[in-house]
């Protein structure tokens, strides 16, 4: 059959950036120095075209996966689950697009500056694209392995952009951490593949039910060892405490791109626990359920406590990141449709938001003179108005004040759980998390803009205009989804369905092979995993 150019469109989302970062590579992009400025603004600029591109792919994924289409994209002609293969549905089709977001406003904000502080900015940028891309489209768990590693590799380096002596002794933490959660994840993998013969996820999906007796058991640690990767990489407790003190130490503009790498890790607990041993797992089902809530739980209130303790602002932003996480997966634990759509909604608006954040309170720092990010008295900051109107609408979304798109997300999370077991402690901890979070960011706002000491000479001259419309554009983005809000909680509420949909995703991904008849007509056939 003839494909048409819309058809490869799964596979240019990943080849795009991928392209673009050998094109950088090759163009020699060194950063700073007067030799290779005009090397670097050309770099800027193809990194930018790059993603505006990366952008209209992305809107069009989405446009195609609202209307129920499932797209796969057989590499090689291959069939699956015996060839490379991408699958493109609601979910996968948001978190891409949810990247390009993202992705555009930072690179503007670093071309202002940031991506001459060191070398080869906009490769490492686009590797990391393409790993979040991959990530997100690709349809089984090797290759979420090497996708995973792509996007890491390009974060090593990134997070250390710039240098100095706090970068680089966070950064050898995370290296050694992410070297080590790689080496469980390979283990996860290869227990997986020993048991079932396929890492293929539609495949998965109809193996892992026929799983039975002592085999089970060893899947079940094979699928809790996973969950403990992917739990490290969305920075679920206990596996947080390595997060607020990298992306306080990382530059604003790789600190907001790291807003939605800690998204990879929820998604794939999603696809793999939340689908894959889900209810329809058989002796594994429902294998997380009573670790996901009480664990969210404890990282919500944790990390707001580690914002309330917070002596810098990049530091009081990184703590909030986790407390997203931590209301993403109390929804996602709800284990429900409507909880998984409130997940969705929630982790669209708390992505925008933080990264939003982390670009201004850069904004507001620079202009402090020696006090920097320090909570703290200082000097009175230009553009007081601006920027602390942008501070309020961040902060207010964050608390989850209305009409804004936190109020609503946490809306249709307390509305989710009516009914579930633990209804008591789901609307406890959203509430006293969102009161926390107005108490810590409401100290650093009034320390910020009320308390100046008139001793100090005055702050530096205003943001230039390009760096202050970056931000905003994140932050409007953000407000959109207020405007938005019935539209996006139809595609979400869909996203949700389409997801629990298995026997739908398997006849797409597999063809003849899938199909709701597939579990009694391709037999299990021991820990051999060898097929029939």
């Amino acid at each position: 059959m003839t494909m048409g150019f819309l058809d490869h469109l799964p596979a240019l989302a990943v080849l795009l950036p991928s392209a673009t970062a050998i094109v950088l590579l090759l163009l020699g992009d060194h950063g700073g120095g007067e030799h290779n400025l005009r090397k670097l603004v050309v770099s800027g600029r193809i990194s930018i075209l790059s993603a505006l591109i990366g952008l209209v792919i992305a809107i069009q994924l989405v446009l195609q996966a609202g209307d129920g289409n499932l797209m796969v994209y057989r590499m090689g002609e291959w069939p699956a689950p015996f060839g490379i293969v991408l699958v493109v549905d609601r979910l996968a089709a948001m978190m891409i697009l949810l990247t390009s977001l993202v992705a555009l406003p930072v690179l503007l904000y670093a071309s202002g500056g940031w991506d001459g502080q060191g070398r080869y900015f906009h490769a490492l940028f686009q590797f990391q694209l393409m790993g979040l891309n991959g990530a997100f489209a690709t349809g089984d768990l090797f290759n979420l392995f090497v996708f995973f590693e792509v996007l890491l590799i390009a974060s090593y380096v990134l997070m250390m952009h710039g240098l100095g002596r706090d970068r680089l002794r966070v950064g050898v933490h995370y290296v050694v951490l992410n070297l080590a959660a790689s080496a469980l994840f390979l283990i996860g993998v290869a227990l997986l593949y020993a048991l079932t013969g396929t890492l293929n996820m539609a495949d998965l999906a109809l193996r892992v039910p026929l799983v039975e007796g002592p085999d089970a058991v060893v899947l079940q640690v094979a699928a809790l060892t996973l969950l403990v990767v992917f739990g490290f990489k969305a920075a679920l407790v206990p596996l947080s405490v390595w997060l607020p003190a990298t992306y306080a130490a990382s530059s604003a503009p790789v600190a907001a791109l790291f807003a939605i790498m800690t998204k990879v890790g929820v998604y794939a607990i999603w696809r793999v626990h939340g689908v894959i041993f889900g209810d329809t797992a058989g002796a594994s089902a429902n294998l997380v359920e009573p670790l996901l809530l009480p664990l969210a739980v404890v990282t919500s209130v944790l990390a707001v406590l580690g914002a309330l303790a917070a002596q810098t602002l990049p530091r009081l932003v990184a703590w909030l990141t986790v407390a997203s996480v931590g209301t993403i997966l109390m929804a996602v634990g709800l284990f429900g449709t409507a909880a998984w759509s409130a997940a969705l909604y929630y982790l669209a608006h708390s992505t925008l938001t933080v990264a939003g954040l982390f670009l201004l309170v850069e904004l507001v720092a620079a202009q402090r003179g020696e006090v920097g990010g320090r909570i703290e008295p200082a000097s009175a900051v230009a553009q007081p108005t601006l920027l602390g109107l942008m501070l309020l609408l961040a902060a207010a979304s964050s608390i989850g004040l209305p009409p804004l798109p936190g109020f609503i997300g946490k809306l249709m999370l307390l509305q989710a759980s009516m009914g579930h077991a633990q209804v008591v402690l789901v609307w406890s901890v959203v509430l006293l998390v969102g009161f926390a979070t107005l108490l810590g960011l409401a100290r650093a706002g009034s320390t910020l803009f009320w308390h100046v000491r008139s001793d100090l000479p005055s702050g530096a001259s205003g943001a230039s205009t390009p760096l202050v419309a970056a931000t905003g554009i994140l932050l409007a983005l953000s407000v959109a989804m207020s405007v938005f809000a019935a539209p996006l909680q139809h595609y979400t509420q869909a996203a949700a369905e389409q997801l629990l949909d298995r026997d739908a995703y398997a006849a797409a991904v597999l063809g003849e092979q899938g199909g709701a008849d597939a579990r009694t007509t391709r037999p299990y056939t021991g820990a051999t995993g060898a097929r029939p």
